[in-house]
């Protein structure tokens, strides 16, 4: 198994985020958590990438248990976690290269870190050429981020998260700020590019239809607690209906 989580509750004061969640999530696996805003979509994938543990229950990825890891043992298992924010993360005045390689710090030292600062190997530039390449952007390599428009600026952090070797990736709402049909690339390269390299993606979305169409696996999200776990042919329209309906509970927020 590439994530396990047990009976997996987090909570903020006295408000429960994740509730009692078990799930499974084989290594290559490709899975889309969907519901509405304040579901506990985001607090879920924060505890699968490590920056937050839960409050109880018991959780495993990639054969790891972080309640039980040093503080450097955790930073060691978060090189293997790659994680896209919803705000993607990345430097606005430093250029698309240095952005991409910025995938890498975790697994250098200070001192590798300052040179690759001031002057990165050819190697490390080739990769990061070819990860841009893949993603559609190469002739951007030398270009500031911040000149780059919304939809490249997700491609950036798309090759920042591949130049890091993952064996899982994690995308929060990762289309949530770009056009619709800039967003079906996006989702596809994602989709694409993890099974290239085997890459076990979980990526949060409020689009269902992107959802169904590029994810084997959903799982719906509401008030914390998982409503469904079943295949995008499976998941029917009431399935659909019930996890979006509002009522006086949404007045709550999880996320």
């Amino acid at each position: 198994m590439s994530l396990q989580l047990s009976q997996i509750t987090h909570q903020f004061g006295s408000t429960k985020a994740v509730d009692s969640i078990s799930l499974d999530v084989k290594s290559g696996e490709q899975v889309a958590l969907i519901g509405p805003s304040g579901c506990g979509k985001t607090t879920l994938l924060r505890i699968m990438g490590t920056q937050l543990l839960p409050s109880t229950g018991d959780i495993s990825l990639i054969g790891s248990s972080p309640t039980t890891l040093s503080a450097r043992e955790i930073k060691l298992l978060r090189t293997r976690i790659a994680m896209i924010p919803q705000h993607l993360g990345l430097v606005s005045n430093i250029s698309v290269l240095r952005n991409v390689l910025n995938g890498g710090l975790g697994k250098i030292n200070l001192l590798q870190t300052a040179r690759q600062l001031i002057h990165p190997t050819r190697d490390e530039i080739t990769r990061v050429y070819e990860l841009l390449k893949r993603t559609g952007i190469s002739e951007k390599i030398y270009d500031r981020t911040d000149s780059l428009s919304g939809g490249q600026q997700q491609r950036v952090a798309v090759a920042r998260a591949l130049y890091q070797q993952p064996s899982i990736l994690l995308a929060d709402e990762p289309v949530s700020s770009i056009d619709p049909a800039r967003a079906r690339d996006t989702i596809q390269m994602l989709s694409q590019l993890s099974k290239e390299e085997g890459i076990t993606l979980i990526v949060s979305l409020h689009n269902l239809e992107l959802a169904r169409e590029f994810f084997p696996r959903l799982i719906g999200l509401r008030y914390g607690r998982i409503a469904f776990d079943c295949s995008s042919e499976a998941l029917s329209n009431d399935d659909c209906q019930a996890l979006f309906k509002m009522d006086s509970q949404d007045l709550v927020q999880h996320d």
